[in-house]
């Protein structure tokens, strides 16, 4: 199974209008613009609480996030 988060962040983050920098700021630097950057690349992957925190941010669910459901 692809993990298709690196193309549902950034695709959720352009539909918002945000820089990686933004997002970061939105998000109260709990997540620096870097990981964010690194996530979208799919050099890294986000930890479980990374992921709530940007399910909550763009109000979708993980299984979203994860490529799980549409």
């Amino acid at each position: 199974m692809k993990n298709k988060f690196p193309e549902r962040l950034k695709e959720l983050r352009v539909q918002a209008n945000l820089s990686q920098e933004k997002l970061s700021k939105n998000l109260n630097g709990q997540v620096t613009q870097v990981a964010i950057a690194l996530w979208e690349q799919g050099k890294r992957v986000p930890n479980l609480d990374a992921v709530m925190l940007i399910a909550e941010y763009f109000g979708v669910s993980i299984d979203y996030l994860a490529g799980l459901e549409d």
